[in-house]
This record gives C-alpha cells, structure tokens and sequence, in this order.
C-alpha cells in the first residue's frame, strides 16, 4: 500500500513503531536504558559533540531491533513453518541487534567514562 501523502507516511511509520513497542520486549529495554542514559548525559552537561555521538549511537540501536523486527516479520511470512535459512535468518539479524549493542557500550564508556571521572572527583 502507497502513502497518498506524506502525513500518511508518517501515519505507517508511526504504526510501525507502536507495532514494535507493543511487541518487542528488547526495544522497551532499550526505552528505559535510553531515558536513563540521556538524563546522565543531561546530569554531565554533555557537550553538542557528545549529545550527537550519544543521539547516532542510540539511533544506531533502535533502528538495529527495528530492522531486526521487520526481517523476523518477513521471514514469518515467507516461512510459517520451522526451517533451516529462516532460523539462520533470524539469529543473524538478532546478531546484528547484539553487535550495535556492545558497540554502544563502548561508545559510552568513551564518553561517560571520562566525564563521570570529573565529576565525581573531589
């Protein structure tokens, strides 16, 4: 189905994050860690450089279990029942989701670790 206008794109894209939402238990995860890891970066009065590195990182993981969501859909559709390329499917993309996760970790060590070294110093 083809959007007439943009605000009906907007309208499916918004569905397609309730979807997800509703769904998946791991991107209500990554809500909470966000909202947690924003109000330390407000906490730190972050610079305009961190915040953007901060925001790409985060962006990075959510549009990470959002493609690893539409795949496992797919792959549903394509495959109801158990089989070997749709199991490799679905745990490749799982591992694309766990390596953008372990890379923002790192990416938060490099910019929580120094900063929260400051602050906490006496």
């Amino acid at each position: 189905m083809r959007a007439r206008t943009v605000w009906e794109s907007f309208g499916f894209a918004f569905a397609g994050l309730r979807y997800a939402w509703r769904t998946q238990r791991n991107l209500r995860i990554h809500t909470v860690i966000t909202a947690m890891v924003v109000a330390l970066a407000g906490l730190l009065r972050f610079d305009a450089l961190r915040w953007a590195i901060l925001v790409l990182t985060i962006a990075m993981v959510w549009a990470a279990e959002l493609l690893n969501t539409a795949l496992e859909a797919v792959v549903d559709l394509t495959s109801p029942h158990p089989h070997p390329l749709a199991r490799i499917a679905k745990d490749v993309s799982a591992g694309m989701v766990l390596l953008c996760a372990i890379a923002a970790v790192l990416v938060g060590l490099a910019l929580f670790g120094p900063a929260l070294w400051v602050f906490l110093s006496p």
